[in-house]
Order: C-alpha cells, then sequence, then structure tokens
C-alpha cells in the first residue's frame, strides 16, 4: 500500500504520523511524506531547507519503526491541495492522510480550502486528522 502523508510539523502533524505508521504496519504500506511549498522565482533558500530539514526528522521516525518511506518537497508553482493531489496521481497512491484545523464555524464546515480541494480531487481515499 502507498500512503501520501501531506506533512507539516505541528499539533495535527503529530496525529498524522500516528495515523499514517499504524497504516503502514497494517498494510506493510509504504509512505510517502510531503510537503509544498508555493516556489516560483521567490522562493527563499532558508525555507527549502527548513522544510528538507522537517521532512528528515520525520522520516527518522519512520526508519526508527521499520516503515520504508521517501521525503518530497514539491515546489511547482502549485497551492498546496493541487500539489498533493497531482503528486498523488503520479506516485499512484491508495491513501493520502492530512491534518485539518477549524478556525471558525465556517471552517469547521469546510475544513480549508487546501484540504477540501484534496478531499474533492484525490484519487484515492482521503482521511482527514484533527488534533485532539
Amino acid at each position: 500500500m502507498k500512503i501520501l502523508v501531506g506533512y507539516e510539523r505541528s499539533k495535527e502533524g503529530k496525529h498524522v504520523m500516528d495515523i499514517a505508521i499504524k497504516h503502514a504496519k497494517a498494510w506493510d504500506g509504504k509512505i510517502f511524506l510531503a510537503t509544498s511549498l508555493f516556489g516560483g522565482v521567490e522562493m527563499e533558500k532558508d525555507e527549502l531547507e527548513k522544510a528538507e530539514k522537517i521532512l528528515k526528522e520525520a522520516k527518522e521516525t519512520l526508519d526508527a519503526e521499520g516503515i520504508e518511506c521517501e521525503t518530497h518537497v514539491l515546489v511547482r508553482g502549485l497551492e498546496p491541495g493541487e500539489d498533493l493531489v497531482s503528486f498523488a496521481k503520479e506516485k499512484e497512491v491508495d491513501e493520502i492522510i492530512i491534518g485539518v484545523k477549524s478556525k471558525s464555524k465556517v471552517g469547521k464546515l469546510l475544513f480549508g480550502s487546501n484540504a477540501q480541494f484534496v478531499i474533492l480531487n484525490a484519487p484515492c481515499p482521503v482521511m482527514t486528522v484533527k488534533k485532539q
């Protein structure tokens, strides 16, 4: 099973990783850890290096659990939701796991534009995880 994890270091990110580890172990899965940066000419080198460092730290957690993992910093000029859906299609993933935050009553209904885009356009099932 191929699992795409839209990852960011946050409270939601920790819960996303916990779920991804459970799924990967249950279904002998491979995890693609990905984060999307808008990129373009204005892309700061420091921002890219920070994203790579965060993914490397998360990969070390997965390595310690014995889970096969690849990390990807997506810098393709797309919105994060579009980037994750496109990457999921390219890698033919079986499941996407993303964190969601709810900031308002409307936000609770819509999750957020990136999460909503992934949920509505993904080529596979999407699991959303909120902080507990």
